[in-house]
């Protein structure tokens, strides 16, 4: 049968779900209870597979669902706001452009509603419909299954469709950026369509805000060596601005 969590159990899931991890300390200053009483719910989701234990915290489990896109849109919402209007501004009218499943995504979404002649493929139903109303966008969406959580398209006819195109611009998002630069996700199902999106495009453009830093994913999308672009709102470490330098990747900090 399945688990029946406590609402603190629900409430630790949930972060667990918006940041990818959770650490005991912080949990039990916001939940007001010992680190013990911390360590049994992160134990309980653990024996529920919904998460992984380490030392002094937990991991999301790849394939667990994020928490709903509404919720996530939430999260650093005005710092997402700004990288899309950075991003929307290095793209010109008039080019063929691929968008993966997001929240800073969309919010790049949001941003393109006034440029023109714009051929937009993307595995996101959310995306699409913040865009088909422009009249300037044409927008393209691959067959596949339709992730409850997000609206994102996945499988593997997804990956074969998108396969079809050559997009002039990539703009990709990720969970987690790790310090020596590899790009990664909790869904392997999402990390075959953006590597799918990353390999048919001209110029990649990564677009996340300064919490992806700070999260651990263990799915790998790809690496900062195959962007052109990174805008995020700050870069919090040397090891990154370093490595964007080494590798000639434009590091745009919108924030």
């Amino acid at each position: 049968m399945p688990t029946t969590l406590t609402p603190r159990q629900t409430a630790i899931l949930t972060q667990a779900q918006q940041k990818g991890r959770v650490l005991v300390e912080d949990l039990s200053k916001v939940f007001g209870t010992t680190p013990q009483t911390i360590r049994k719910d992160l134990q309980v989701l653990a024996d529920a597979h919904q998460v992984m234990r380490f030392h002094g915290g937990a991991s999301l489990i790849a394939g667990v669902e994020y928490v709903h896109f509404e919720a996530r849109q939430a999260i650093a919402a005005a710092q997402k706001e700004r990288i899309g209007a950075a991003v929307a501004n290095r793209i010109p009218n008039n080019v063929a452009l691929m968008i993966n499943v997001g929240t800073t995504t969309a919010a790049v979404a949001r941003a393109l509603r006034r440029h023109i002649g714009l051929k937009i493929v993307t595995d996101n139903v959310n995306i699409a419909n913040e865009l088909r109303a422009s009249s300037g966008v044409e927008i393209i969406v691959p067959g596949g299954v339709v992730r409850r959580s997000d609206g994102a398209i996945l499988g593997g006819a997804a990956v074969d469709f998108i396969r079809q195109f050559r997009a002039d611009v990539a703009v990709i998002g990720a969970s987690a950026i790790a310090r020596d630069g590899t790009l990664l996700d909790f869904d392997l199902r999402e990390a075959h369509v953006a590597r799918a999106i990353i390999d048919n495009a001209r110029h990649v453009i990564l677009a996340a805000d300064g919490s992806k830093f700070e999260r651990p994913a263990p799915v790998q999308i790809g690496h900062l060596r195959q962007v052109q672009t990174f805008v995020t709102d700050e870069c919090p470490h040397a090891e990154i601005v370093e490595l964007c330098d080494k590798l000639g990747v434009e590091l745009v900090e919108a924030g």
